[in-house]
């Protein structure tokens, strides 16, 4: 039996305690029977694994634009005329924004609701069913992080870490990828995302380090973040969506999570450290070169008064306590816009162009996500707790973790066991992919511009899988 659009009653998507019992049955049955039942999950998926392939392809359709542009503009040179832009180049390079992907698809996903069902579901769900509060989180908590006066700031508290150093591209690279992750745990994993991507821009990628060491490092930042704010309950996106429902303190995720993460952050740091130690202190001759070209790209600006990094350290933390109520962190913004234009002489002109697209991907990833339930549900209660935790990694490559955790707890009777699992497997994942962990758009629209072409989805899931095994062995063995 299999559900008619006509005869659909209960609220879009189909919640999971409306679809028929199957006990005992296999899982692959399960989602068989689920997917006969409810048959709009089918559409709904090929979407979503349609847009996750896109990912992969968007490098690809960067290059082709590049192709295309040069075509065209050889072709004007050849008939007298001055190069100019070309439309399908431009196309092409539009579709190679992989912060756009899940957006572009989204059209798609109201098409197969509106053609299954009718218009008025498509809007209900986007309108009443979708929470966007994470998407304008995150683009009010990375406007805010990447303001001149917070990111000055930290820099000079970094500094004096990285002094002992010596103050060398590697002493940063060492100091911003094990401080800046932990920071996740207090200013939540969006905000030391974009404060470590800034800084590793400026201190690391700058002195051009060989592609290997920057995918190495992208995937390690990435990994570090997704398991550095799990030292207390609020700041990581995944735990948050479980702490409440499971009653989960900031005294069990410090002596379940916390202490783990800080040691798979300091063996991954180390094991990366002592594979590429000739190359990181080789590129002490280069941060001459890039100091001199950050200064001549640099706005002027005066020096910050302590006032003014008060006031921006503050809308920070108001953001941060109210990261539930759109009205209060959308308000507070606001005030934060209003405050940095009347203080522009101490400040750099606040980019809004990557917050926004992060916040486009995180918002038509979390449409996606949540037609997702029908199978994911089910996949989480059917293993049992090391099974849980490989499939819970598995899963956040191609899901938002956050999303991962949530379904988990709609799942009955888990016991704890097998919530530490999902949760460790999920926050383990979190570097593997762009859209595997709701920092990761941030860090990727920050550093793009240091990878030929745009970062590619291999290359990041290679420096990734170290750290990644490394934190799995932490969360299990320890």
């Amino acid at each position: 039996m299999s559900v008619s659009p006509e005869s659909v009653s209960a609220p879009f998507p189909l919640p999971l305690d409306q679809y028929p019992g199957a006990d005992g049955a296999a899982l692959l049955d399960l989602i068989a029977a689920r997917a006969e039942f409810y048959p709009f999950n089918i559409a709904a998926t090929a979407i979503f694994l349609l847009a996750v392939t896109h990912t992969f392809f968007a490098k690809r359709f960067v290059t082709w634009s590049h192709h295309v542009q040069a075509r065209h503009d050889a072709a004007r040179r050849a008939a007298g005329l001055a190069p100019r832009l070309s439309f399908p180049a431009e196309v092409l390079h539009f579709l190679g924004e992989i912060e756009v992907v899940f957006g572009l698809w989204v059209v798609a996903v109201l098409a197969a609701i509106t053609a299954s069902f009718d218009w008025d579901t498509a809007v209900h769900y986007l309108s009443d069913q979708v929470n966007f509060t994470e998407p304008m989180f995150v683009v009010v908590i990375m406007a805010i992080a990447a303001s001149h006066p917070i990111v000055s700031f930290a820099q000079d508290a970094l500094r004096r870490v990285a002094a002992l150093g010596d103050g060398t591209p590697a002493a940063w690279w060492v100091t911003i990828l094990t401080v800046g992750p932990l920071l996740g745990s207090l200013i939540t994993e969006p905000a030391a995302m974009t404060i470590s991507a800034v800084l590793l821009g400026r201190q690391f990628y700058a002195c051009r380090p060989s592609t290997r060491l920057r995918y190495a490092t992208l995937g390690l930042l990435f990994c570090n973040i997704s398991i550095g704010g799990t030292l207390t309950h609020f700041a990581a996106p995944p735990v948050l969506m479980v702490a409440r429902t499971w009653d989960w303190s900031l005294g069990f995720m410090a002596a379940n999570f916390g202490w783990k993460a800080c040691v798979a952050i300091g063996v991954a740091n180390l094991t990366y450290y002592l594979v590429f130690r000739q190359e990181l202190d080789s590129l002490a001759a280069n941060r001459d070169l890039a100091v001199h070209e950050q200064v001549a790209a640099a706005p002027a600006t005066e020096d910050v008064p302590a006032w003014v990094v008060l006031a921006h350290m503050a809308a920070l933390a108001w953001t941060v306590a109210f990261a539930h109520y759109p009205v209060l962190f959308v308000g507070g913004f606001l005030f934060f816009l209003g405050f940095a234009a009347t203080t522009a002489p101490y400040q750099t002109p606040i980019d809004l162009k990557p917050p926004m697209l992060v916040g486009f991907f995180l918002a038509g990833l979390v449409i996606h996500g949540g037609l997702q339930g029908w199978w994911i549900a089910p996949t989480l209660g059917a293993l049992t707790d090391v099974p849980l935790f490989a499939g819970a990694v598995m899963l956040t490559a191609f899901n938002d973790n956050a999303l991962i955790t949530y379904l988990a707890t709609l799942v009955p009777d888990l016991n704890e066991a097998l919530k530490y699992a999902i949760v460790a497997g999920a926050v383990t994942g979190g570097g593997l992919t762009v859209i595997a962990n709701a920092p990761n758009p941030a860090g990727q629209a920050l550093l793009s511009r240091y990878f030929d072409g745009g970062i590619s989805p291999p290359g990041l899931l290679a420096g990734a899988l170290v750290p990644t095994f490394i934190s799995a062995a932490c969360y299990l063995l320890l």
